[in-house]
């Protein structure tokens, strides 16, 4: 189901990001699925923070964390198909750097057709728009129906809020279906939202298909990747309602794994994307090159 959905001015507050910044790598990896281009634009990489997570003790840290730490990443996704240009989550918008990686790309914001939102938190929508305009100005906006509500009226924040108005009645708001449902439906062509609640109410991950090849954009269903695929249980601080989350993390992984379907993330180190297995009782997964 679809609506179209004027957005008001509601009070709150999002932090758009937690730390600034370590690094940025100048480099925007491709990958082909069909005829579809899909580029990984990073925002930002910096040094991984372990403490976000929720019951990983010091004997699961010691097992899985290296002593020299690890990297956390900051990902959006552009995806050239024919004569649409869609953008997946826009990131925090810190110094304008996915605007740049866009343009790198030979896109100018303009040319973006598509915005698809995961989830309303403040490092995927933080580039919709400044300074009150725009920053896409002919895009039409889509996000879940049930991220909407819980953050425009439930648990309201001014963040959100200021990020969509400029869009008006271009914001499109849907109902993802469950995972592996027969009354499941793509909102574009070759693009299906998926249920994913859990990190937010309405965590929405998008599964893109073109001539039989697939990539599912699994968006904040995990954090530190190190130990979230060997053990799906773990969730972490930012998570909602971390039991969902944690099911439906398995949930979605074992799909991927199952189905051999490639996943890219918004929180997995470049190139973001790569493939899933099962492992013992969890996950292992291997980066593209």
């Amino acid at each position: 189901m679809k609506k179209v959905m004027f957005m008001g001015l509601i009070l709150g507050a999002l932090a758009a990001t937690a730390c600034t910044p370590a690094s940025v790598s100048n480099e925007n990896f491709s990958r082909k699925v069909g005829q579809m281009e899909i580029f990984t634009l990073v925002e930002a990489e910096r040094d991984g923070n372990a403490g976000i997570l929720i019951g990983a003790d010091e004997e699961i840290l010691n097992r899985y964390i290296p002593a020299e730490g690890f990297k956390h990443t900051a990902n959006a996704y552009l995806i050239k198909n024919a004569d649409q240009i869609i953008l997946i989550d826009t990131g925090t918008g810190a110094d304008g750097i996915i605007i740049e990686k866009i343009k790198s790309l030979g896109v100018n914001p303009e040319d973006v057709n598509v915005v698809l939102i995961t989830h309303l938190h403040g490092d995927h929508y933080g580039s919709l728009q400044k300074d009150g305009n725009a920053v896409f100005p002919n895009a039409t906006i889509y996000l879940s129906a049930k991220d909407v509500e819980y953050f425009t009226e439930i648990n309201p924040n001014e963040g959100a809020i200021n990020a969509l108005a400029p869009y008006s009645s271009r914001i499109v708001t849907f109902e993802p279906g469950e995972l592996e449902s027969e009354e499941i439906s793509a909102i574009l062509p070759g693009i299906t939202p998926i249920a994913a609640y859990g990190h937010t109410p309405g965590h929405t991950i998008f599964l893109i298909e073109n001539e039989y090849e697939k990539l599912l954009i699994i968006a904040d269903l995990l954090h530190v990747a190190l130990v979230q695929f060997p053990i799906p249980e773990i969730s972490a601080v930012y998570d909602v309602d971390p039991v969902a989350a944690a099911q439906i993390r398995r949930q979605v992984l074992s799909y991927a794994a199952e189905n051999k379907i490639p996943i890219g993330g918004m929180h997995i180190v470049n190139p973001g994307t790569g493939t899933v297995e099962v492992d013992g009782d969890g996950f292992k997964f291997t980066p593209f090159k």
